[in-house]
């Protein structure tokens, strides 16, 4: 007789690879179905579509990794030292998305606090940037105020904690070195891919806001010598979070060498 496992454990071997890829998968549809919504704006669509589009993906890292089959048949002894969180993730990208999770909730800070606001329009205020031009005022847009940033904020607020618990959960929790590795990459992936991904687009409106008109001024070469590169570098970040999330052992972010694993 064939010493063939289960079409259910089998299943249940690859259920992480199904649950990110659906995430993803689910993403998209999301995203596509948000951007045939001809009532809401162009920009707005586009804020919805990114945001829906991360959010679905750390939700299939999340469900991926309460899926993952964890051996059991397996005795370890324990050290009394802990398992970091940070022994887990990107040694090298893991702190540069951290930072650019930072710089994002910053610059989304400052251009909320510097769009115009009408009193008489709370709903659709933050959309522009009042600017002085030639001795006049003028507005620039679409600048992301609080209008364009609310959902951002709103899917920061939402992923931010919930993957630090699951990164939390991962290094405390059994398994292999190799296993907790792709998992913590895994999600380290979604929240770079949902933070990237927003930077990315609010680089973009600042930049093209900025340069528009001939009024910005110093802004245009802060727009030159700061947002394109930041753009750029979302750029990179989004495809590197994207293949970590798919397939996390095709990623190297070799840090320095690690001792092995205390557990």
């Amino acid at each position: 007789m064939l010493d063939a496992a289960p079409l259910q454990r089998r299943f249940l071997e690859h259920a992480d690879h199904y649950a990110r890829w659906s995430g993803l998968a689910v993403g998209i549809i999301a995203a596509q179905a948000i951007s045939t919504l001809g009532h809401i704006e162009f920009e707005q669509r586009v804020v919805f579509c990114i945001t829906a589009f991360g959010l679905c993906a750390v939700a299939g890292v999340l469900l991926a990794d309460a899926l993952t089959l964890v051996p059991q048949d397996v005795v370890r002894t324990a050290s009394l030292a802990p398992r970091l969180v940070r022994d887990h993730v990107p040694p090298r990208m893991g702190p540069l998305i951290a930072l650019q999770g930072v710089s994002l909730t910053v610059l989304l800070a400052i251009t909320a606090a510097t769009a115009s606001v009408d009193p008489d329009r709370v709903f659709t205020t933050g959309k522009v940037v009042a600017v002085t031009c030639n001795g006049m005022w003028t507005t620039l847009g679409p600048w992301p105020g609080l209008y364009y940033s609310l959902p951002m904020f709103g899917a920061l607020a939402i992923a931010t904690p919930t993957c630090l618990w699951a990164l939390r959960r991962i290094a405390d929790g059994p398994g292999g070195e190799q296993q907790r590795r792709d998992r913590a990459w895994a999600v380290t992936g979604a929240w770079g891919l949902l933070v990237s991904s927003q930077q990315l687009y609010a680089v973009v409106m600042v930049s093209v806001s900025l340069t528009d008109t001939g009024c910005a001024g110093a802004m245009g070469a802060l727009t030159f010598w700061v947002f394109y590169p930041l753009a750029l570098l979302n750029l990179c970040t989004v495809v590197w979070s994207l293949v970590t999330l798919v397939t996390p052992r095709a990623v190297s972010d070799d840090g320095p060498e690690e001792s092995p694993d205390h557990a």
